[in-house]
Order: structure tokens, then sequence, then C-alpha cells
């Protein structure tokens, strides 16, 4: 599959938005306990988002060089 690198950091970004949304929807209604078991889940998608991004990056720039 064409970009599976960045397809994948796409999908780690998706998934830790999602989570901070939730996050957010759980703190506005005053259910601290679950906003932060869903931030917790966000931070974990986000530093994975970040890896993922940083590979792509790093394959992009590879076949730039070609």
């Amino acid at each position: 599959m064409p970009n599976t690198e960045h397809t994948k950091a796409a999908s780690a970004h998706e998934a830790a938005a999602k989570s901070h949304r939730t996050a957010a929807e759980h703190h506005g209604k005053g259910d601290h306990a679950k906003g932060h078991e869903h931030s917790t889940q966000a931070h974990g998608h986000s530093e994975t988002a970040h890896k993922a991004s940083g590979a792509a990056h790093a394959k992009s720039a590879e076949h730039a060089k070609k």
C-alpha cells in the first residue's frame, strides 16, 4: 500500500483526536475520572502518532534522495 507510514501516522492522529474529544466531553460533564482515563489514552495515541510521523518523514526524505 502506498504511503503506509503516512497512513499509520494519520490513523494514530485520528485516534488521539477522538480520545481528546471524549476526554473533553467527560470533563465538561464533571466526570473527571473518565476524563482522566481518556486523557491518558489520548496521550498514548499522541506518542504513537509522533513516532509514526517521524518514521513517515524519514521515509519521505529517503525517497526524495532517490
